[in-house]
């Protein structure tokens, strides 16, 4: 079975500093995709960047949770805080979206209107996913299971890292890894289900969940000595610098050098030693 690798960044559009990243990365690193969310403050830029590069695949990062939606706030109220963004507590927000009818309705249309601002821009949709994984809720996953195929049935992430693999890769924190293993493979095995009776391809593992902003050097190069077959999604969270604003990553990520990642010398000649030549989503599975 072959080995194919995707090598996306997330958060495109949420600041200059990662679509700086997300450009020099493709330019002149190994990766091969990035994921936009709409909603985000420099998403116009994002989008301009995206204009002329013309073989990153580019797909929608669809966000509900810690970040600003794309309807106004008076057509969403139940999925928004005070201060007009989304809840910053996904775990207090999901148990509300399940429970809620009237948040069910307002997210699917929030989604949907994702979607269209995605269309709207005239890029092709190479991938959907969610930031922080939201779209393994069932909500979120029956309103992507409903709407994609509206939109040319664009792949879709299945955070499921592959515990062994990712264990011999990085050797350390076996239980935290383990219990991960447990929880994504209880969650992603219904969303497969759902999403592959629409027609939507899956990748079958990534790497990235159990390492979520710290996809340095050194533990990509790991990851990449220990590729499973199949299609193998590996994320990361680049920028260029850091900045200021409620839309800051976390203080304990690594953005800048997660950049350095994506141009090592090191890291592109090992996937040439390998024979592994990093593809968007949609090349993916073509």
């Amino acid at each position: 079975m072959l080995k194919r690798l995707i090598i996306t960044a997330d958060d495109f559009g949420n600041s200059v500093p990662i679509n700086e990243a997300v450009e020099r990365g493709h330019r002149g690193g190994v990766l091969s995709a990035a994921s936009l969310m709409v909603g985000a403050p420099a998403m116009a830029d994002a989008v301009e960047r995206a204009r002329h590069l013309p073989s990153l695949g580019v797909g929608l990062h669809l966000t509900l949770v810690d970040g600003n939606p794309v309807l106004a706030p008076g057509q969403i109220p139940s999925l928004l805080e005070p201060d007009g963004r989304f809840s910053n507590d996904p775990v207090r927000f999901g148990i509300k979206l399940y429970f809620s009818p009237r948040a069910q309705r307002q997210a699917e249309a929030e989604i949907r209107a994702q979607f269209e601002r995605f269309h709207a821009t005239g890029l092709p949709m190479d991938h959907v996913n969610g930031h922080q994984h939201f779209h393994l809720h069932p909500v979120v996953t029956r309103a992507i299971a409903r709407i994609a195929p509206d939109f040319g049935a664009p792949p879709v992430r299945v955070p499921l890292e592959p515990l062994w693999p990712s264990w011999r890769a990085a050797g350390d924190r076996p239980v935290r890894r383990l219990a991960s293993w447990l929880f994504y493979t209880a969650q992603t095995g219904r969303m497969r289900r759902r999403l592959a009776a629409r027609g939507l391809p899956l990748n079958d593992y990534v790497f990235g969940v159990n390492d979520s902003g710290a996809m340095v050097e050194r533990r990509v190069l790991q990851f990449l000595e220990h590729l499973p077959d199949g299609v193998t999604e590996l994320y990361c969270h680049p920028a260029t610098r850091r900045w200021q604003g409620p839309d800051n990553l976390p203080a304990h990520y690594r953005p800048e050098e997660e950049f350095a990642a994506l141009v090592s010398v090191k890291v592109s000649t090992k996937l040439a030693a390998a024979g592994v030549q990093p593809v968007s989503f949609r090349k993916a599975f073509s």
